[in-house]
């Protein structure tokens, strides 16, 4: 890449430095994991899974419910499936920060890193057992047991929030390296004011 008068730029000094980047990483998906770990410890020492608590007029309900399949209850019967899936995913993640130099994309990465731990965290040590256990769930939207909206965690809502922001920073050219794609107007713009 070069600056304004053919200088070449280095990537690091042009976008943030990759040490950086990966602590923003680390930090998220921490902070995420902690959360959301939390979060159930407090659900199953609190909530009875046949007393809903009903908040904001019954927008939320808090509902105690364990899930041995994915979102929907999907492929409960399969459960040593999505442990393998999130170690792939974390390695993903792991070979995808040796080139991260962009802070929104650390936040992202570490979203969906935090989530998908905290889930496998309980895949690993929850009832039943090692690569089978239930993952914990407790928020339901508009009904109390998931009739109008699946019951989720805080994984999943970081699951889902990091997907959502990578797919914006994609759809907004914005690279992991730090860099932004042009849009083809600008190129135009840009071969025009050349010629």
């Amino acid at each position: 890449m070069q600056a304004t008068g053919g200088k070449t730029l280095n990537a690091d000094k042009a976008f943030g430095s990759a040490p950086r980047a990966v602590v923003v990483l680390i930090a998220t998906g921490l902070i995420a994991l902690a959360l959301d770990q939390w979060v159930k410890y407090l659900s199953t020492e609190h909530l009875d899974p046949n007393e809903p608590v009903r908040i904001l007029g019954g927008l939320i309900y808090l509902s105690l419910l364990r899930n041995s399949g994915a979102a929907f209850s999907f492929g409960s019967d399969h459960t040593w499936v999505f442990p393998v899936i999130t170690l792939v995913v974390v390695g993903w993640i792991g070979w995808m920060a040796t080139k991260l130099r962009s802070a929104p994309w650390a936040v992202a990465l570490g979203l969906v890193l935090g989530g998908a731990l905290g889930n496998l965290t309980d895949r690993l040590f929850r009832a039943p057992g090692p690569f089978q256990g239930h993952v914990v769930d407790m928020i339901s939207a508009f009904a109390p047991y998931g009739e109008k909206f699946a019951v989720f965690n805080i994984a999943d809502s970081c699951l889902t929030v990091g997907v959502c922001l990578a797919v914006l920073l994609e759809l907004t050219g914005r690279q992991r390296d730090g860099s932004r794609l042009k849009s083809k107007k600008a190129e135009a713009a840009e071969a025009g004011e050349k010629a």
